[in-house]
């Protein structure tokens, strides 16, 4: 990747974005502000990600089809709900107007040695999301392992995965550039267009910056869109609109 400006780094973060509030005290005002916030005037965020007990408050202000997609979380954060239940949650947030879902496999049975059950949470929410864009969420940070890691990417993404994202944000190690480096990896060598999120603690441009390059120097020029990359942050934004607006000073990475 050519060395990118900070303006030009933090615009293409910012349509890379899923701006996120999974706060415990999240309510309808917080939506209505995320959605706005969404908006910015150097362009939107490629989603929001929210509860689903927000979704259909979300469509309401944003309306169909809107260039804002809505993303929720699905057997969240714990990721040791019963299949059935992740299944009607999928429903409902799809029937509530969510165009993407963030669903966590049940990485303690994997890190005790059930691969089927990631196999069979993800393969059920894969057939109950319709043409909604599902996003698996590894919890890297609890397998810890980059050979789990490893197979954790390889099960989501052969159960249908259309992205593997690294973490919750709700655990002490979320989103690391060694757990993105195995995932994007895993990506490459699966041959299949998948793409890839990491989420949590990922707060400045510089930061974004890195996991940026290292996508590219794993997946190619020209493989980074909002199609194969997203970021999960809530911080994030901040950043980028203080490089953009230039109140922020900031010195992207010129490596990793």
């Amino acid at each position: 990747m050519e060395l990118l400006s900070p303006r030009e780094a933090a615009a293409f973060a910012l349509s890379l974005l899923d701006l996120t509030n999974l706060r415990d005290d999240c309510d309808n005002a917080a939506i209505e502000k995320l959605c706005l916030r969404a908006q910015t005037p150097y362009g939107h965020t490629a989603a929001i990600c929210i509860w689903p007990r927000f979704v259909a408050h979300a469509r309401a202000i944003l309306g169909p089809d809107h260039a804002v997609r809505i993303a929720t979380v699905v057997n969240f954060p714990s990721g040791d709900l019963p299949v059935a239940t992740a299944i009607e949650e999928t429903r409902k947030a799809i029937e509530d107007g969510a165009d993407e879902i963030d669903m966590v496999i049940p990485y303690r049975k994997l890190s005790a040695g059930d691969e089927a059950a990631v196999t069979e949470m993800v393969e059920a929410v894969r057939a109950a999301c319709s043409q909604a864009c599902l996003k698996v969420i590894l919890e890297t940070g609890e397998l810890k392992d980059s050979a789990l890691i490893r197979r954790a990417s390889e099960l989501a993404i052969a159960a249908g995965a259309d992205f593997i994202k690294t973490s919750t944000g709700k655990v002490a190690v979320n989103a690391t550039l060694e757990a993105a480096d195995i995932m994007l990896q895993s990506i490459r060598d699966s041959k299949k267009r998948v793409g890839f999120k990491p989420a949590g603690g990922i707060g400045s441009v510089a930061d974004a910056d890195l996991y940026l390059r290292l996508a590219e120097t794993i997946m190619g020029p020209n493989w980074i869109m909002p199609s194969t990359f997203r970021f999960g942050a809530s911080s994030l934004l901040d950043d980028i609109l203080g490089v953009l607006s230039g109140s922020t000073s900031a010195r992207v990475s010129s490596g990793y």
